[in-house]
C-alpha cells in the first residue's frame, strides 16, 4: 500500500545508550522518540527484535516471533522491585560505544533470571493477570519457544540436531518428559517474552501518542538453529536422516562474488505451507504487527523466486532460481489482516516478475543514495527515476555510513555526485545526501541516525560477509545536540515530511 509524505530514523534498539552494555528499552529510547518528535519525524525503522543466536546478527534468531530478552530495561524491573537498586550499581564498566555481546550477555541474563525468580512473590494481581492473557494471545509461538530455549540451555547451548533423538526429532513421551524437568526455566523463559512484550508495548504507545509508526524487519529466511525449524520442521526443505537443511538458501554469482552467497538457511517447503493455507507465515505477521505498525520484507524477491543450493555445497554455484507462491501467500495474509502495511526489500538482482508482484500489491521498493552514483543518468538509484511509491535510504544498515562511503569512493564517482548537487553542504557530505533523500519525490524517507550525527566507517551497524565486529555500534546520550535536531527538522518541514502536531 502507499504511504502518506513522511521521514524518520533508521536505529536498533540495541544501539541506544544505555549503562549496562547494550541500549534497552528504558529512559534512553523514550529520549530518542521525543528527539524524533522534536525534529518532526514520524518513522522509526528498527532491525528484527528476535533473540539473537551465533554471530549476535538479528536476521539470525531463536524465532521468528519471540523478543530479544537483552532489551529489557533493567531499571524498569527495579520499578516493580523485580530487581533492587543495589544489585545494579556494581556492574562491570562498559563500552558507551560497542555492545561486547559476550561480556553483557552472561551479566544481563543473570539479572534477568533473578527477576524471573521474583515474579510470584512480588506480582499483583494484575501483572499475573496481564501475563496470564499474554501468554494465551501469543500461545501460538510462546510456549514452543519457551521450551525451546530452556531445552537449548540444559544441552549447553547445543544445536537442536544436537540433542538426543528422542527431543530433536519431538517423540512425544521425551517432550512431556523433558516439559516437567524444565518446568521452571520454561517459566522463566515465557516470563522474559511477557516483559519485553510489556516494556516494548509501553514504548510504542509512547511513540503512538506522539504520531511516530515503527516499521520492522522481517527476515525472510530463519535460522536453521531456531525454535520455528524444530517445532514445525514439515514446513522447511530438511533431510530426513540428519535433520540438516536439505536445501539451502543463498544468492547466486553475481558483479560482487564470484561463487554467490550461501547462507546456509533452510529454505520453506512451500508445498506444506500452502498446503496448510500459510498458517504459519500469517501467524509470523500477526506476531510481528503486534510490535511494529509496518513491516520491511527483507530479500522481497525470494518470495516471487529464490535461490536453492542443494546440501553438500560449499558455495551458491550450482544453486538454481524455484519460484515461490508470493502472490498467494500475500493473498492470503491481506484476507487475514485486510490492508498489507509492507515495504519491499527489492534489492539486487530483481527481475521484471519481482517488480511486478511487488507492483500488483502497491509495496513501496527501495532506493538507496549510496547506489546512485557509479552508472549512467538510466540509474534507477538517482533520485529523478523514482516513483512516488518508495522509500529512500542514504544507506542501510549493511552499508557504510555516508562519510565513510564517501572517502572510498573512486575519483570519478565523487565527480559524478559533486556535478549533481551543485556543491556539498558546508556541514558535510551526509547533510548533503540527507537534503537530497527528504526533498525527492519518494513517499517515504529513512536516514540511518549515524549519517545523522556525521560518524564515519568505524560507526557502520553491519559488514556483510564480515563474521566478526558487527551490530555493536551504539551512541552516546550527549550526541543528539540542538543544533543537530534543528538542522533535520528544518529540512523536513521544507520537505513536506511533516505530520499535523494537533
Amino acid at each position: 500500500m502507499p504511504f502518506p509524505r513522511a521521514s524518520g530514523i533508521l536505529l536498533h534498539p540495541t544501539s541506544l545508550p544505555s549503562r549496562f552494555g547494550i541500549g534497552d528499552l528504558g529512559p534512553e529510547a523514550y529520549r530518542f522518540v521525543d528527539f524524533l518528535a522534536d525534529t518532526r519525524q514520524q518513522l522509526w525503522q528498527v532491525l528484527p527484535l528476535g533473540p539473537t543466536g551465533h554471530g549476535n546478527s538479528p536476521y539470525l534468531c531463536y524465532s521468528a516471533m519471540a523478543g530479544n530478552p537483552l532489551l529489557i530495561s533493567l531499571e524498569k524491573l527495579c520499578e516493580r522491585s523485580l530487581l533492587y537498586p543495589d544489585e545494579l550499581h556494581d556492574l562491570e564498566h562498559f563500552s558507551p560505544h560497542q555492545v561486547n555481546f559476550n561480556e553483557v550477555m552472561p551479566i544481563k541474563m543473570r539479572l534477568l533470571e533473578r527477576a524471573a525468580s521474583r515474579f510470584d512473590d512480588v506480582a499483583s494481581e494484575e501483572d499475573r493477570a496481564a501475563l496470564a492473557q499474554f501468554s494465551e494471545d501469543c500461545h501460538f509461538w510462546v510456549d514452543e519457544f519457551a521450551f525451546f530455549m530452556a531445552l537449548k540451555n540444559a544441552h549447553g547451548g547445543a544445536g537442536w540436531t544436537d540433542w538426543p533423538s528422542a527431543i530433536a526429532r519431538r517423540e512425544p513421551e521425551a517432550l512431556a518428559e523433558w516439559r516437567e524437568k524444565l518446568a521452571s526455566d520454561i517459566f522463566c523463559h515465557k516470563f522474559l517474552q511477557f516483559e519485553f512484550y510489556r516494556q516494548w508495548q509501553a514504548l510504542r504507545q509512547y511513540a503512538r501518542d506522539r504520531q511516530i509508526q515503527i516499521i520492522g524487519d522481517i527476515p525472510i529466511y530463519v535460522a536453521h538453529d531456531s525454535v520455528d525449524v524444530w517445532a514445525y520442521p514439515d514446513n522447511f526443505m530438511l533431510d530426513e536422516a540428519t535433520l540438516a537443511p536439505a536445501l539451502m538458501a543463498g544468492v547466486p554469482p553475481d558483479y560482487f562474488s564470484e561463487t554467490g552467497q550461501l547462507w546456509g538457511n533452510p529454505t520453506y517447503n512451500w508445498d506444506v505451507l500452502q498446503e496448510r493455507g500459510f498458517n504459519w507465515w500469517i501467524q509470523r505477521v500477526k506476531a510481528l504487527l503486534g510490535y511494529v505498525d509496518i513491516i520491511r520484507v527483507d530479500h522481497f524477491r525470494g518470495l516471487q523466486a529464490y535461490w536453492g543450493v542443494p546440501a553438500g555445497e560449499t558455495t551458491a554455484i550450482n544453486g538454481k532460481w524455484i519460484e515461490a507462491p508470493g502472490k498467494e501467500l500475500f493473498e492470503a495474509v491481506r484476507e487475514k489482516f485486510g490492508t498489507l502495511p509492507i515495504m519491499a526489500e527489492d534489492l539486487g538482482m530483481i527481475t521484471p516478475e519481482v517488480e511486478a508482484l511487488r507492483d500488483e500489491f502497491e509495496f513501496p521498493g527501495m532506493k538507496i543514495l549510496h547506489f546512485a552514483f557509479g552508472g549512467g543518468s538510466d540509474n534507477p538509484y538517482l533520485p529523478f527515476n523514482y516513483a512516488a511509491n518508495s522509500v529512500v535510504y542514504t544507506g542501510t544498515h549493511d552499508n557504510d555510513t555516508t562519510l565513510g562511503w564517501f572517502e572510498k569512493r573512486p575519483d570519478h564517482e565523487r565527480d559524478r555526485l559533486q556535478h549533481y548537487l551543485g556543491c556539498i553542504s558546508p556541514e558535510g557530505i551526509n547533510w548533503s545526501l540527507i537534503r537530497l533523500a527528504l526533498l525527492s519525490v519518494a513517499n517515504q524517507a529513512i536516514i540511518p541516525l549515524q549519517d545523522v550525527l556525521g560518524y564515519g566507517s568505524d560507526c557502520r551497524m553491519n559488514t556483510p560477509g564480515q563474521s566478526d565486529g558487527n551490530w555493536g555500534w551504539r551512541y552516546e546520550a550527549n550526541a543528539l545536540t540542538g543544533e543537530m535536531s534543528d538542522r533535520l527538522r528544518s529540512l523536513t518541514e521544507l520537505s513536506n515530511r511533516t505530520a499535523s502536531m494537533d
